[in-house]
């Protein structure tokens, strides 16, 4: 980054230091919304409220068949902010005469 460019994007600072936040922030939720400690006190507490009676046999089943995939393979790659994916699976970019899509 040349001189003049930094002296002119410097008002920009501010918002580029926020958005560092922000994805330090998602980084970490995510982490923790996906770590398999995380689903063992899901499923204990599932496993209290069929105990309880709060919830059905068949509840505690459907609880538990989405939390084993997160015990059995913690995560997984975190979605990337602004990356839009196309039909296909396929995110936008350029074609082949190199233009964007």
């Amino acid at each position: 980054m040349g001189l003049l460019t930094g002296v002119l994007t410097l008002p920009l600072a501010p918002v580029r230091g926020l958005v560092w936040v922000a994805d330090r922030l998602y980084d970490e939720a995510y982490r923790q919304m996906l770590s398999p400690e995380a689903a063992r006190r899901q499923l204990g507490v599932a496993l209290r409220d069929l105990e309880a009676g709060r919830i059905t046999e068949q509840e505690y089943d459907e609880v538990e068949a989405g939390l084993l995939p997160l015990m059995q393979n913690p995560y997984p790659p975190a979605p990337q902010p602004g990356l839009r994916v196309v039909p296909g699976g396929q995110p936008p970019g350029p074609n082949r005469s190199g233009q964007e899509a």
